[in-house]
């Protein structure tokens, strides 16, 4: 059933490279020969062996030529009937053909076992479904159960299918608590712009720049061929704060140039004074966001296998910045025109936790500049327990990873018989369930 139906099957899938069957049996026929009856009709071992030798072959007659035509012929004696076997002529025994089933009892039985699979503790076949490279595991995942399903309809009675391992539900979890993690910055992030801003529109206005990028980078993920995985999202989800920092600059500007015009006896056009005041602040957004792109550039320059992890996250953390600065230069000054006018003349000034935080600003700094020793020691002294501190750190290729799954590997003495390696295998997993 694994060898001849199911693993046929699951090889005919795009994307599956080998499938592996593990465990079970491999049905052969077994010729037992009688040393009374080899006797009786004086047949040898050697004979037997010699007839069994050529038994169910297809093979060759050469080629015949007609009317201008060759033809190939070949000869078909291949037979998965076991009552052939049995009827195989031996030898010729006074004159009458001596067969294979007077000389020897011919029957179906199991080939030699070299390894053995079991499942809850029952002897089992496991099949072990390998991928080809660049194939999309989740998608290939899901062609192999559709196709599980479909076969389980005309499968025997008593022949059941279930899913051992699936590494496709480590990457869905994966990628879903990243997507939770994005979900959970976007709400903070707004939640703390509004309390900075005290204002909707505002607020408003900066986060529209997060989704915005976000597409943008998908987009760009598309044109480069790469797939949204943990490296790419994990690349968006720390860039995710700093997707608003250059929309925040900018429409506080506005806002505040806004609220000095309205407060103007003949106040300007509203929209000169978002062009002016979106210009102002320019140079200094596009230097910062290039200055963090900078620092992500090393990445790419990476050899191995930690060049090929860490490039996809390089360049989705890169991207995404570098859509938040064309939103902050291009949307947020149009958005701030159509939505921030009709407010700037009643707006607040500052928020009550800005004022709070100006204020802690205000006596932190007078302290500073009392204390300028003392605080340029402290500083140094860190930086110098940080430094000493690093060779001391646990140093891993990657971090251990939760994929929820546990492997135990029972390790045995060299020459423990299959037998005695599968009752020590049933009984760890008895003291496991």
């Amino acid at each position: 059933m694994a060898d001849w139906t199911v693993r046929p099957r699951l090889l005919s899938i795009p994307g599956v490279s080998q499938v592996i069957p593990i465990g079970g049996e491999v049905q052969r026929y077994q010729v037992s020969p009688n040393a009374v009856a080899m006797n009786q009709v004086r047949v040898t071992l050697a004979q037997i062996e010699s007839s069994l030798r050529g038994y169910s072959d297809n093979g060759s007659g050469g080629f015949v030529v007609q009317q201008s035509q060759e033809y190939v012929v070949r000869y078909l004696g291949q037979s998965n009937r076991i009552e052939d076997l049995r009827n195989l002529v031996v030898t010729v025994h006074e004159g009458r053909p001596v067969l294979l089933g007077q000389v020897a009892t011919v029957s179906l039985g199991a080939a030699s076992k070299r390894g053995d699979a079991s499942y809850m503790a029952q002897p089992v076949v496991i099949l072990s479904v390998q991928k080809q490279p660049g194939v999309d595991t989740v998608k290939l995942n899901a062609a192999v159960e559709a196709a599980l399903v479909d076969m389980a309809k005309s499968m025997p009675a008593g022949v059941k299918t279930d899913i051992l391992f699936q590494q496709s539900r480590f990457i869905a979890t994966s990628i879903g608590n990243l997507q939770q993690a994005l979900l959970d910055a976007a709400v903070i992030v707004a939640i703390v712009l509004f309390l900075f801003l005290l204002n909707v529109r505002t607020t408003l206005i900066s986060l529209i720049a997060i989704p915005v990028s976000i597409l943008t980078t998908i987009l760009v993920f598309r044109w480069l061929g790469l797939s949204i995985n943990t490296m790419t999202l994990g690349g968006i989800a720390i860039a995710i704060g700093e997707l608003v920092d250059d929309a925040v600059v900018d429409v506080e500007n506005i806002y505040r140039r806004l609220r000095a015009n309205a407060a103007l006896l003949t106040p300007r056009n509203a929209l000169a004074v978002v062009r002016d005041a979106s210009i102002e602040v320019r140079s200094g957004v596009m230097n910062a966001t290039l200055i963090i792109v900078l620092v992500f550039v090393p990445l790419f320059a990476l050899p191995g296998i930690e060049g090929r992890l860490f490039a996809s996250l390089g360049v989705a953390y890169i991207v995404a910045i570098l859509a938040s600065l064309l939103v902050a230069v291009t949307l947020t000054p149009v958005l701030s025109y159509y939505l921030l006018p009709g407010i700037a003349h009643r707006g607040q000034a500052e928020s009550w936790l800005l004022r709070k935080l100006k204020q802690l600003d205000t006596r932190l700094l007078a302290w500073s500049f009392a204390h300028q020793r003392t605080l340029m020691a402290a500083a140094l002294l860190a930086v110098m327990v940080a430094l000493a501190a690093v060779p001391f750190f646990p140093r891993t290729f990657l971090p251990a990873f939760n994929e929820g799954t546990l492997t135990v590997n029972v390790i045995m003495q060299p020459g423990t018989s299959l037998e005695a390696s599968n009752k020590m295998g049933q009984l760890a997993e008895k003291l496991l369930l």
